[in-house]
């Protein structure tokens, strides 16, 4: 009898480390076992709003179809205490993922940057929007931060001179920065830019920050393609500030008539009523034209000397022909206009 028992027990036992050894398997295989499944696509990123729950969460990546098995992702959550810490942010999944190294990740924090490059913007609509569309930051709350002169007013700024702040560049950010993070990172590289020798030189010129970037600006805008005529165009505009000339740079025109498609500025266009408009108002509009790059901001503060007054942009090469006298600029202008009607190029 006690060698009856004594087998029964055996089996039992036996029994019941195989049972164990089943859970264990399966519990590991919850735990350890893929669960994210991208398509056949090594990565994709997943967004958690500021606002969001865990149940919002877990419907999201269900709903995105980012995870195979919601029950043992939710117990694997659980049991990590994920519930109860939601972290916002962007996060890279990655091709048959773990429940255990997503849930990880989550619980950690672990959210990828944004490499955000600002550039080829030219008004605060197409900022927030850009920025907006980028980060989490609501481009609605940063318009209006970008119109509100009393807050503008702690920058040194105006609702005008504003966009002068951002130097373009491609920085990086977390997607949950709010549109107030992104001003005041904005601000703090607008601080490293101008360091003391760009000051000094801005003093040198006789323009303050905000000037030398606007005139950059239209320098820019000018010149896109040849950097090297930079500082001759921007020796121009000086010399013309200087003279007390109107700059009548084509650039302010467009972007008083809102067209930058525009390929030949018409007379009737000179005409148009707009501070920015450089054919009727002395000195530089009241804001930039555009975020103009370092090296268009440098040719405004490095310029190179000549006793240029006028520039004609040169037909099909992107460069231009530059003149000391009107009589030369209207021989040069007449050329431009020539190849224009050759070319069919009416507007």
């Amino acid at each position: 009898m006690a060698t009856k028992s004594r087998k029964s027990l055996y089996v039992f036992s036996f029994v019941i480390a195989l049972l164990i050894a089943g859970a264990g398997l399966w519990l590991y295989a919850l735990i350890y076992r893929s669960n994210v499944e991208l398509g056949g696509r090594r990565s994709e990123f997943f967004y958690i709003r500021s606002n969001w729950s865990y149940p919002d969460v877990v419907n999201s990546l269900v709903e995105h179809k980012f995870i195979k098995d919601r029950h043992s992702f939710e117990w694997v959550a659980r049991l990590k205490k994920y519930d109860k810490g939601i972290k916002p942010g962007r996060y890279r999944l990655l091709e048959n993922m773990s429940n255990s190294a997503l849930v990880n990740m989550l619980r950690r924090g672990d959210q990828e940057p944004v490499h955000f490059t600002l550039n080829a913007v030219r008004t605060k609509e197409q900022l927030a929007s850009r920025v907006g569309g980028k980060l989490e930051a609501d481009s609605t709350v940063l318009l209006s931060m970008l119109n509100d002169n009393v807050y503008l007013t702690r920058l040194g700024m105006n609702s005008n001179t504003i966009l002068t702040l951002f130097i373009p560049n491609t920085y990086e950010f977390y997607w949950t920065s709010s549109a107030q993070d992104f001003m005041d990172r904005m601000a703090k590289e607008y601080k490293k830019f101008w360091n003391e020798e760009r000051r000094a030189k801005a003093r040198v010129v006789g323009l303050t920050q905000t000037e030398v970037v606007i005139l950059a600006s239209i320098v820019q805008e000018e010149q896109t393609r040849y950097e090297e005529e930079r500082p001759i165009i921007a020796g121009l505009y000086l010399n013309r500030l200087k003279e007390h000339m109107p700059l009548q740079s084509d650039p302010t025109v467009r972007f008083a008539l809102g067209d930058f498609t525009v390929n030949r500025i018409l007379s009737e266009d000179l005409r148009i009523e707009s501070p920015y408009n450089t054919y009727l108002h002395y000195g530089l509009p009241p804001g930039p034209i555009c975020f103009p790059e370092p090296s268009s901001i440098d040719a405004v503060l490095t310029p190179k000397k000549s006793r240029y007054l006028y520039m004609c942009a040169e037909f099909g090469t992107g460069k231009h022909n530059f003149a000391e006298t009107f009589e030369q600029h209207r021989i040069n202008a007449q050329r431009y206009r020539e190849e224009l009607d050759k070319n069919g190029i009416k507007r």
